[in-house]
């Protein structure tokens, strides 16, 4: 039996785990066979507080998960199979043990979308990136590419033309579906130059992007294009569908309810799985300890420790 059991290992879930254990509640990080969330595929991060200099994503994790595991927290390196949220105690089950928990803070994240295309998962932080805001300094004066129609696309290709020498946005079909105030942002940015009716079909480098094979839809012709950076804007998948009983909007997101509650009693979130705003290391982590803070609150005023009994 546990009081805190957090689902996911990026900056939220450790982050929570930090608060949680320093209340003196019992901590247990189901942290996912993948631990550390998107930073583990993020190369310097230069906008985390703390680290004037920037820090490798990795090494960001690594200090968090030391953090969390020096103030007490558990943590095992597996993957939940099944949530059961219909009664109290919550039972958690993983391959090998199943696990009790007073209160349930999720934090599993979201994945971006990527384009699955040859050389791509090998360049991911080596050029290929899914976030302007984290990432656009590093391209300052070089030229990229945006692939997406969308709001977040538009929104990557303006970012990165305030640093970037040329962007190109790359949509597969023959008209952009981002709102018309976004669209006419894009189009009167003279940095940003549209490309319909074409999709990349391979990224191309040696240790970084330096091109794409982009193909036209229309004419079926490819050619290879230099580019020195790669930005995919074609949305992300929060790791929700594991968790029956919870509300999610329409994009399976969670549902916050009165500061990071879910509609359980008991259930609390934090991080990208729901936030579809901001989608940073920063933000994550602040909505970790507030996800934290909110169980603590809750298991107190609740009086809830005096009513579990474990099975």
């Amino acid at each position: 039996m546990y009081d805190v059991i957090i689902i996911g290992s990026g900056p939220a879930g450790l982050t929570a785990a930090i608060y949680t254990t320093r209340a003196n509640l019992k901590t247990l990080v189901i942290a996912g066979e993948k631990w550390g969330g998107q930073l583990q595929l993020t190369s310097l991060v230069e906008n985390f507080p703390g680290f004037p200099e920037g820090i490798q994503g990795p090494d960001l994790m690594m200090n968090m998960r030391k953090q969390a595991e020096h103030h007490g927290a558990e943590i095992v390196d597996v993957a939940l199979q099944e949530a059961d949220f219909s009664k109290q105690p919550f039972t958690l089950k993983t391959s090998d043990k199943e696990y009790q928990a007073k209160a349930v803070i999720i934090a599993s994240g979201a994945d971006a979308r990527w384009l699955g295309v040859p050389g791509e998962e090998a360049l991911i932080g080596k050029g290929v990136s899914s976030c302007a805001t984290c990432d656009a300094m590093f391209f300052r004066n070089k030229n990229v590419f945006v692939v997406g129609g969308g709001d977040s696309a538009m929104e990557e290709a303006l970012v990165l033309s305030k640093v970037a020498n040329s962007v190109t946005l790359i949509h597969r079909r023959d008209s952009f579906r981002a709102s018309e105030i976004m669209q006419q942002r894009v189009k009167e940015n003279p940095k940003i130059t549209p490309l319909y009716n074409s999709e990349i079909t391979e990224v191309k480098g040696d240790i970084r992007v330096q091109s794409a094979t982009v193909k036209n839809s229309a004419t079926g012709e490819s050619k290879e294009m230099p580019v020195d950076g790669i930005f995919v804007a074609i949305g992300h998948i929060p790791n929700t569908k594991i968790f029956k009983g919870i509300e999610l909007d329409n994009d399976g997101y969670i549902k916050v309810q009165n500061h990071y509650h879910t509609n359980i009693p008991g259930v609390f979130t934090a991080g990208d799985v729901h936030d579809r705003s901001y989608r940073q290391a920063i933000t994550a982590a602040g909505f970790g300890a507030a996800a934290a803070l909110e169980a603590e609150r809750w298991l107190s005023m609740e009086g809830k420790e005096e009513k579990f009994v474990a099975n």
